[in-house]
């Protein structure tokens, strides 16, 4: 049964002004192959026509448009000839999209898209209905070669790149892969454990130390003061680029590794107290009575 709130709404509805180029949210009440039927809480319903709801040639309305779904959609049409209002949903996306772009863009969201072609020095996608362009460049951390691979492909990607103006949006999935890469390789230097021994080949040097490449992809940085026992002035006085080196792992802060080679010259150098064990010395009072017996047998 209708309420008394209800009736409000009908009321207020027959007094609602809408006209060509008004942006309307309705609820989809009804689709078919060819459109989708909107209650707009207004005396006519509002209908978008397939061709209507977007610019995206992967675009299907029985996949993508349910009944239920709240769409916005601009009054193209007062009334189509069979009293209801003709709605674009392209053309509020038009309207709507650039701003929700510019969110993404602040927000540095990762969103995921379809590479739906492919053109010179790169790929197309559709977001938010808005043709998008992501270069050849972006597409990898590594060289492309072959742009048609690419083609229907799903990519987490990031707008880098929003032009209003100018129809413009650029996207890259290589900051993505790229920002992974870093977490991952993060995640593996955190797992080094401080005194560590491990063997490395030197790989550049520096005036201020060494860099030696380590197992698993990483690299740490030997300071020249961790070089060596001895004082030096530069790190190529003792190291070569290629060298195999022992170093220690002292601190891997900041998502840096710090190493020394000083420290495991250290740890193998002899004990300076020789072979001679703890266990081997006498205690104080052993001592004195070895001396008492030894007077005990002279004769003065």
């Amino acid at each position: 049964m209708e309420t008394m709130e209800d009736y409000a709404k009908e009321l207020e509805a027959s007094f609602r002004s809408i006209r060509e180029g008004d942006i309307l949210t309705g609820t989809v009440i009804a689709v078919n192959e060819e459109e989708a039927v909107l209650d707009l809480q207004y005396y006519a319903q509002g209908v978008i026509k397939a061709s209507e709801m977007s610019d995206d040639p992967s675009f299907h309305i029985l996949e993508q448009i349910k009944v239920g779904d709240s769409l916005e959609a601009v009054v193209v049409k007062t009334d189509d000839g069979e009293g209801n209002i003709l709605l674009s949903k392209k053309e509020a996306a038009q309207v709507l999209a650039w701003d929700v772009l510019k969110g993404y863009l602040e927000e540095e969201k990762e969103l995921i898209v379809k590479v739906s072609d492919v053109v010179k020095a790169g790929v197309v996608a559709y977001l938010e209905g808005i043709r998008g362009f992501i270069p050849a460049s972006q597409l990898s951390l590594s060289y492309v070669e072959n742009l048609e691979e690419w083609k229907g492909k799903e990519l987490p990607v990031r707008v880098i790149t929003v032009d209003e103006g100018k129809k413009k949006l650029v996207m890259s999935a290589k900051v993505v892969l790229k920002e992974k890469e870093e977490e991952a390789l993060n995640h593996r230097i955190s797992m080094m454990a401080p005194g560590t021994i491990l063997e490395g080949k030197v790989e550049s040097l520096m005036p201020y130390g060494a860099f030696v490449a380590l197992p698993d992809g990483l690299s740490g940085l030997v300071h020249i003061s961790q070089i060596s026992q001895r004082r030096i002035k530069k790190p190529s006085e003792v190291l070569n680029v290629g060298d195999t080196v022992k170093v220690k792992v002292l601190n891997t802060n900041n998502n840096k590794i710090s190493l020394s080679m000083k420290a495991v010259e250290e740890a193998s150098a002899p004990d300076e107290m020789g072979n001679i064990r703890p266990e081997e010395y006498s205690s104080r009072e052993e001592a004195t009575t070895s001396l008492g017996d030894l007077f005990k047998n002279l004769k003065f």
